[in-house]
């Protein structure tokens, strides 16, 4: 089975999507990647999930990506006496330690660590930015704050602190916890929730020791400022629209949106574009006009992917959300503008000989009638690189690791092949015309562009190109041993 797009779809598993027969039909409809949400799921849940993504994956013979999604750091009000309490603009309002039911008064924050570090003067937000206050004065264990805008406010609502650098560590005791469980677990991606800086996203590598790969997502002003420092030590991104567009103004989201797709691009890094993409499909069996062109905005924009979070995870349609991301993604990529726009924005500095060769590979298919662009890849970077140059033949990324299969299932463009490891180039080619004749990327009488390392099972060895043809009595009457 292959999908007739380029961009990726991950969709969020939960009490709507939770049995084999949905998950399949859910991979079936499009979704390339499957997350899983730590904030929700208990761990016999997550489990539950885990093995029967497997499940699905033995059935259906294609490697199929894992993403945990750990909760953070998320600040919360405590519970009110009555459920909730109404605010009024200019009324005041406490914020505390104490575990007293809450009122129109006060209500418990109990997170100590920013009582110190919140002046008067700033800003706090409450569910979604629907409520602000701005802090007057505040002590060890309180804040008193004025209503600037009022409204309705119940138990265990999100807060969101603007402009501040929290001195709360992206890893809670939970989130550890999460961590070593998933891990042990076996999941391909793990996404850490309000990451502030590089020192963030160190400390869960140390934890994470090699057994996934880091996914940070970017979902404060603090993070969109440390960017470039984050990017550097993660393996991918989520561009987390919900918290961003509280703590930000909302016409800031969408450059900033663009400016990070196209750092994760020439960092050869995949990207995905999260929160609210598909939103009135939890309710409606079709989009509004104004979320398919958010859709299609991300995925013009270069996006390695692209995700359903309430759609697929609670919502009434999660088949019909994940099909509508599918047809989208297809439309868009049909259309010309989709190429010349990628073109354009093809950036990233070529430094070594891998650099140089899925370049020279991405021009061949350009120029010539080639098919598809094959690479052997162990750690999975050099179908990173042949993903960054954004080709418009698919890309068959064959590798004889499971993990690394996996990961690149979140990758633009990449078939993910498994192969047994080989150690003469002949071999590779055979295996690719295989691999591309198997997926109907390509017949008999066509070619494609393999790329490898030599000597072969080394990383970061890619150093050799070949035109070769799919059929392979042509590939041993002139391919050398």
């Amino acid at each position: 089975m292959r999908r007739h797009r380029s961009v990726k779809v991950v969709a969020t598993l939960g009490p709507a999507s939770s049995d084999y027969d949905t998950i399949k039909e859910l991979y079936m409809a499009g979704a390339d990647v499957f997350r899983l949400n730590m904030s929700h799921g208990s761990h016999g849940q997550v489990k539950i999930w885990h093995e029967t993504i497997r499940m699905v994956e033995r059935d259906v013979q294609r490697p199929i990506a894992i993403l945990a999604d750990l909760q953070g750091p998320k600040l919360r009000v405590g519970s009110f006496a009555g459920g909730k309490a109404e605010l009024k603009a200019n009324d005041l309002f406490r914020l505390d330690m104490s575990d007293n039911k809450g009122d129109a008064k006060r209500v418990q924050l109990r997170h100590k660590e920013i009582y110190s570090v919140l002046k008067p003067g700033s800003s706090i937000l409450i569910n979604d930015g629907k409520i602000r206050l701005e802090v007057i004065e505040g002590g060890a264990n309180h804040l008193n704050c004025k209503v600037v805008v009022g409204g309705t406010i119940s138990n265990n609502k999100g807060v969101n602190i603007p402009d501040t650098v929290l001195p709360l560590k992206a890893l809670s005791s939970k989130d550890k916890s999460d961590l070593e469980f998933v891990c042990n677990l076996g999941v391909d991606w793990l996404a850490l929730s309000f990451v502030q800086r590089a020192e963030d996203v160190e400390e869960a590598i140390k934890l994470i020791k090699g057994r996934a790969a880091v996914m940070s997502k970017i979902e404060k002003p603090t993070a969109v400022k440390n960017f470039d420092s984050i990017l550097k030590v993660s393996d991918g991104i989520m561009v987390a629209r919900g918290d961003l567009g509280v703590e930000l103004p909302v016409q800031n989201i969408p450059p900033i949106q663009k400016q990070l797709i196209r750092k994760c691009r020439e960092f050869a890094k995949p990207v995905i574009v999260a929160t609210q993409m598909l939103e009135s499909m939890i309710d409606s069996p079709i989009p509004t006009r104004a979320e398919v062109s958010d859709v299609a905005t991300a995925i013009y924009e270069g996006a390695d992917a692209v995700m359903l979070s309430a759609e697929s995870a609670a919502g009434h349609f999660p088949i019909k959300a994940v099909t509508t991301m599918d047809s989208i993604a297809i439309e868009v990529e049909n259309d010309p503008n989709h190429r010349v726009i990628l073109a354009a924005q093809r950036e990233g500095k070529k430094q070594s000989i891998a650099d140089a060769i899925v370049s020279a590979a991405r021009e061949i298919s350009e120029t010539t009638e080639i098919k598809a662009i094959c690479c052997f890849s162990q750690s999975g970077t050099t179908a990173l690189l042949v993903a960054r140059e954004r080709p418009h033949v698919p890309i068959i990324a064959m590798t004889s690791l499971i993990n690394t299969a996996r990961r690149l299932c979140l990758t633009w463009g990449a078939h993910s092949v498994m192969t047994e490891e080989l150690d003469r180039f002949k071999m590779a080619v055979v295996n690719a015309s295989r691999a591309a004749i198997k997926y109907k990327f390509a017949e008999k009488k066509d070619y494609i562009v393999v790329t490898a390392g030599v000597p072969f099972n080394v990383p970061g060895s890619t150093n050799i190109l070949r035109v070769a043809p799919c059929d392979e009595q042509l590939i041993s009457s002139s391919e050398p041993e």
